[in-house]
């Protein structure tokens, strides 16, 4: 059967993650105020990594998958521009209190991942290699890059770098 998306309000997960709530299912046994939150931070406006962010679950043993903008003001991009972490070079993840760049994200969403749906699957056996992830990251983040080019979007430029304004 297919299964129900968890609501705030009689809101969808897309409402929700727009507003930085969990993207959870109903049936998922901890509730969210009780799990562990793992915070995906990434530029909304690159299409290719939205689809990605939408499409990846966590296991609910792992916690509360939360979505965050790295366009929008908040504490957790405070952090990563605090630590020199380019966000228009790679996505984060924030687990444990630790932060997570790159390819080393991207590994450490696979190893988390739910592994249901064939996106979950193939994103885990690409991703769960540390030096696969390594290797493929790169090559991604370029065709990335050329797609925010060609589509004429500016970076996000956390670090304030002059001249680092346009893909």
């Amino acid at each position: 059967g297919r299964r129900r998306r968890w609501t705030v309000d009689g809101k969808t997960d897309q409402a929700n993650m727009a507003q930085g709530l969990p993207n959870r299912k109903v049936d998922d046994p901890q509730p969210a105020a009780e799990a562990e939150e793992v915070l995906l931070v990434y530029d909304r406006e690159c299409p290719a990594c939205d689809v990605y962010c939408r499409m990846v679950h966590i296991q609910p043993s792992a916690g509360t998958l939360r979505i965050v903008n790295a366009r929008d003001p908040n504490p957790v991009m405070e952090e990563i521009t605090e630590a020199g972490l380019d966000i228009d070079q790679g996505m984060v993840v924030k687990k444990d209190g630790r932060l997570y760049y790159g390819s080393e994200a991207i590994h450490v969403l696979a190893r988390l991942s739910s592994r249901t749906g064939v996106f979950n699957r193939i994103s885990y056996y690409l991703f769960r290699s540390r030096t696969a992830a390594h290797l493929l990251y790169p090559p991604l983040r370029a065709c990335r890059n050329l797609l925010l080019k060609a589509l004429g979007k500016a970076k996000i430029n956390n670090l304030g770098i002059e001249g680092n304004d346009r893909f």
